[in-house]
């Protein structure tokens, strides 16, 4: 199976820290976050990768470039990346999307075992990963359930109908990634293209046909956009290995570079 990641954006709520360099290579606990992403994702056996990049591109593509098998991790080039927003990163990478493949935003950390069970719950064409709470803020992305189906996701949810908050990470298997990329494509003919979210797809396709949930409560993972984060995400990291571990695991068991 493979992974794509949405890896474009500066990440401009956590200056100064990425003034030079992207979100996903901030440093947590002696990695930058998009290799904490290939390691938990090498223990779940995927080995192939496509990563979105757009500001200091260059420098995703010499860390990816010296750390890992270039046979097995692609990176693709979003020149929107200043002015609009991830539904273009998506389209850029919808070539990657003609078999199984989970979806990741850059700044997710996340443990193995999220994916994990992931994998091994029920087979659906689109599972959205998703985590409960007992309060949601206004940057949360909101999600609206009825059991374990998906009804509704966005940012601007009205609260008496938020039941969990999305992780950013999706599983399309069957025909969902083929159905994923004709939603992408009917979307990228909307006027305001530029300024929607990914998530705006699913939630459309949710319209029309099942999208399912899987719930990662009790689980590590933590999303990076603030520097309030930043504690919460060193907590993360250190409960997944340490990095000697890490480069043990991945040259002995899954070869990346």
């Amino acid at each position: 199976m493979k992974a794509v990641i949405l890896s474009a954006g500066q990440g401009k709520r956590l200056l100064p820290l990425t003034a030079d360099n992207p979100k996903c290579l901030l440093n947590i606990e002696g990695q930058s976050i998009i290799e904490w992403q290939f390691g938990e994702l090498a223990k779940c056996g995927i080995d192939r990768v496509a990563v979105v990049a757009g500001y200091h591109a260059e420098r995703v593509e010499q860390l990816l470039a010296r750390r890992y098998d270039p046979h097995r991790v692609s990176v693709l080039y979003n020149p929107t990346y200043s002015w609009a927003d991830n539904l273009f990163s998506c389209w850029v990478a919808r070539h990657e999307m003609g078999e199984e493949f989970v979806l990741l935003n850059g700044d997710t950390l996340f443990e193995a075992e999220v994916l994990h069970r992931l994998l091994d719950a029920p087979v659906h064409p689109v599972t959205v990963v998703t985590h409960k709470k007992s309060y949601y803020d206004a940057d949360d992305m909101k999600v609206s359930l009825d059991g374990e189906r998906l009804v509704n996701i966005g940012k601007k949810l009205a609260p008496d109908r938020v039941d969990a908050e999305s992780i950013g990470m999706i599983l399309f298997r069957e025909k969902g990634p083929l159905i994923f990329r004709s939603a992408l494509e009917n979307a990228m003919h909307d006027a305001s293209a530029s300024k929607k979210w990914y998530l705006s797809v699913i939630a459309q396709m949710a319209r029309s046909m099942p999208v399912w949930t899987f719930a990662a409560n009790g689980l590590q993972w933590c999303e990076v956009d603030f520097p309030a984060d930043l504690q919460k995400a060193r907590r993360v990291a250190r409960a997944f290995s340490a990095a000697d571990h890490f480069n043990r695991y991945t040259d002995e068991h899954y070869a990346w570079g």
